[in-house]
């Protein structure tokens, strides 16, 4: 594709008078009724097409995506079925059996005598659906020089034996690992396809921010990358930002609240705002008084807030603190939530329309590979809060797929903010529909994406336009 693009007849959101769009140097140039053809446009037909700015995705984990797709998921296996498939398991390049998907509710507690009865002859390591935690079996340990390393996360049992299971040990696992880091470009065409031009990695260790930066060089991922990496000094490229710092409240290790505010206070003054993990209301509590101490700074999120009463929404809004939240995570999940919480507390679940009454600005993310990547199930998922087996999971919660549309058109670094716009000046980052938006609302599905253009470049469907 060289020249100029010419989309002809497309539906600009929220207009409905189809109209033209004309694309140069990656901008939108020219709007009108009936544009001219110039020679070397490269004419698209959009029949009547909603035309949206590109969507963004404010919290996945490219690295992780890109791992999962080399891993055995085990997510819909029974426990025997994950024993089975441990056992009969073949190692992947790297020499190991590496499995996702892992959930303590359906496959029960794991630990490494649990894993070597399943397989002692190959390094087997295996991912609660969380991705918080890893259980690996004795040859993985041994091949990890674990029994004597230091690391935090390393669970050990009173004699100081590794039980095989390790928190928040991505970082020290991709250290201690080496090898050859995953390519990101199937990630980031399946993204395209789903419309997704901006994302917002929420990986925190240094090694993943550097991992997304070489990938956005080597055009690997077309979209446009923030990162919240600890290491902000990466070279510059202009995909590529420098987002909030995320810190994680993990619920199995609290952090002492003084250490957590100085290190926030530290971020604050490096000019850089603090996105937090926060699941539960104990985190989401530690996490407020931190920033109380700390002092906030415009751009301070927090991620997840899967349990927040009234009075913490209220907490929320005074403080001027984001929340970015995922929808898909009820429709995959919600029975499982439903089943574990106090009944009194179901209500407090991974809340959506409560936060934004309370005054919170709030955006829709998928967590992806933990949860959903496909934008158009979380608008859907927002708008119904239906968990797999049907019942509604926090009917007060459910908000218009146009909201939460919104918050997906909300730049990476103001969620829940503005929406972005097409309209002349604008970066040409946008998603063509097949149909109106009048009819693409009825029922959000990613198939009804026609073209993703990135920089003004079609970074999906070339062929159903060429």
């Amino acid at each position: 594709m060289s020249g100029e693009v010419l989309l002809r007849g497309v539906e600009l959101h929220p207009r409905q008078d189809p109209v033209d769009c004309r694309i140069r140097g990656g901008a939108v140039v020219e709007i009108g009724r009936r544009l001219r053809p110039r020679p070397d446009d490269f004419v698209i037909r959009g029949d009547g097409g909603a035309l949206l700015p590109g969507l963004a995705d404010h919290h996945l984990h490219l690295a992780a995506m890109a791992a999962q797709r080399a891993s055995l998921d085990v997510s819909a296996l029974s426990r025997h079925g994950l024993a089975s498939s441990v056992a009969q398991a073949v190692a992947g390049e790297d020499g190991w059996v590496r499995a996702v998907g892992y959930d303590d509710v359906v496959h029960g507690d794991l630990d490494r005598t649990v894993l070597d009865g399943w397989n002692r002859v190959l390094p087997v390591r295996v991912q609660h659906r969380s991705g918080a935690l890893w259980v690996v079996n004795s040859p993985g340990l041994e091949r990890l020089g674990a029994l004597a390393a230091a690391h935090a996360g390393i669970e050990r049992e009173g004699t100081g034996r590794p039980t095989g299971r390790l928190w928040r040990a991505d970082a020290w696992l991709r250290e201690v690992l080496g090898g050859r880091p995953p390519s990101l470009r199937a990630v980031g065409a399946r993204l395209a396809a789903l419309g997704v031009t901006r994302v917002a990695d929420a990986t925190p260790d240094q090694g993943a921010g550097r991992l997304v930066s070489e990938a956005v060089r080597r055009e690997e991922l077309p979209q446009h990358v923030m990162t919240m990496a600890a290491d902000a000094g990466l070279p510059p490229h202009l995909r590529l930002s420098i987002g909030p710092l995320k810190f994680v409240v993990a619920d199995h290790a609290l952090p002492d609240v003084d250490d957590l505010a100085g290190r926030m206070r530290q971020a604050h003054t490096d000019g850089r705002p603090v996105a937090v993990h926060c699941v539960t209301r104990t985190a989401l509590a530690l996490t407020l008084a931190a920033l109380d101490r700390a002092g906030g700074l415009d751009g301070d999120r927090v991620e997840h807030c899967a349990d927040a009463d009234r009075a913490a929404a209220a907490e929320l809004a005074a403080r001027g603190i984001r929340v970015v939240t995922q929808p898909t995570l009820v429709a995959l999940r919600g029975d499982d939530y439903w089943e574990r919480v106090d009944p009194a507390d179901r209500p407090d679940l991974w809340r959506y329309a409560g936060l934004l009454r309370a005054g919170v600005r709030v955006a829709a993310s998928s967590d992806a590979p933990y949860g959903d990547p496909d934008p158009w199930a979380g608008l859907r998922a927002a708008s119904e809060r239906l968990t797999p087996s049907g019942r509604v999971l926090g009917a007060d919660e459910r908000v218009p797929v146009e909201v939460a549309l919104r918050s997906m058109l909300s730049p990476l670094d103001d969620p829940g903010g503005p929406a972005r716009r097409v309209a002349v000046g604008r970066p040409a980052d946008l998603v063509l529909l097949d149909r109106p938006w009048k009819e693409a609302v009825r029922a959000p599905d990613a198939g009804n994406v026609r073209a993703t253009f990135i920089e003004g470049r079609i970074a999906h469907g070339a062929q159903q336009l060429g």
